[in-house]
């Protein structure tokens, strides 16, 4: 063969042709993981009971019936039994999902709408004001939840909004501390030292760059305190100091079927069943939310 001739299989090619069981490595989405989704499921669920009991209970859950009193689990005209009064224990159900999940709302937002707020204000503001600031947060620390709550009822009287402000209150330096450390973490960035650099207000740079890098903070902290606002709520009702009667709560249920705990222990397990569902949901959630906003656990997926 001539050094002129050259095969047809020895010319190199101009383009390579990708192997087809290689892929281009590219951005990946994270999925969620399994704790995130069995408590968005059990959270949806709550949600689910509460929506569903705007539009249809079994029956009027106020309704005094003294002809079905006691009725057991699977009675045919009441699914969970009824009480010692008669009133239908599904109706009491819902809307006592409904009740906890408001108080829920409501606490978590007045705790959010303090708490952020300081939370910046002690990680931009001056030395002294932000120690001065987290100081007075450890202070309201000191008092749990449910002592400052039992202490709004036996001053204001219980109602559901006075356990809704206290429970609020009492998770303000959760959100304050939270934010605060987060945000320090952001201020020594070097897009926030570029903001300053360009003459940006300190109040722009907290809005437009702090503000959305501890957003996923702030969503992981108000899942957990929500559980925590349920199961004080709960706690609050059960001594007496929460939402006041007729209106249907999940703790006054377990407080009226004390006395009955022998002889018809259903009345105390489905409302308990029901508190710790909500409980275990929401600190799942929260748990899940961390994970999947946390870009360091990437890793270990």
């Amino acid at each position: 063969m001539s050094a002129d001739t050259v095969r047809p299989d020895a010319a190199a090619p101009d383009t390579v042709t990708p192997d087809p069981g290689i892929v281009a490595a590219g951005p990946r989405r994270r999925r969620p993981g399994a704790t995130l989704v069995v408590g968005a499921v059990l959270v949806g669920t709550v949600v689910l009971m509460a929506l569903v009991s705007f539009v249809w209970t079994p029956y009027d859950p106020t309704f005094v019936d003294a002809s079905a009193r006691l009725r057991p689990i699977g009675d045919p005209a009441h699914l969970l039994g009824t009480d010692k009064l008669g009133r239908d224990v599904l109706s009491q159900l819902l809307v006592g999902a409904r009740t906890t999940l408001f108080v829920g709302v409501v606490a978590v937002g007045v705790a959010g709408l303090v708490g952020v707020p300081l939370g910046l204000v002690a990680a931009m503001a001056t030395r002294w004001l932000g120690e001065t600031l987290m100081r007075g947060m450890d202070l309201l620390l000191a008092f749990p939840a449910l002592l400052l709550a039992i202490m709004f009822g036996a001053v204001y009287g219980g109602s559901t909004l006075v356990a809704m402000v206290a429970i609020g209150i009492a998770s303000v330096p959760s959100f304050v501390r939270l934010v605060r450390g987060g945000s320090l973490q952001v201020l020594g960035t070097e897009y926030v030292l570029a903001a300053r650099a360009a003459g940006r207000r300190p109040w722009s740079i907290g809005l437009r760059h702090v503000l959305p890098n501890v957003s996923g903070l702030v969503i992981v902290q108000a899942s957990v305190s929500f559980a925590i606002a349920v199961l004080a709520e709960a706690a609050l009702s059960f001594l007496g100091y929460g939402t006041p009667p007729p209106t249907p709560s999940w703790g006054r249920m377990l407080q009226e079927s004390q006395e009955l705990l022998y002889a018809a222990p259903r009345l105390a397990f489905v409302p308990g069943i029901a508190i710790a569902v909500a409980v275990l949901g929401f600190n799942l959630l929260g748990d899940g939310l961390r994970d999947h906003f946390d870009p360091r656990l990437e890793d270990r997926r």
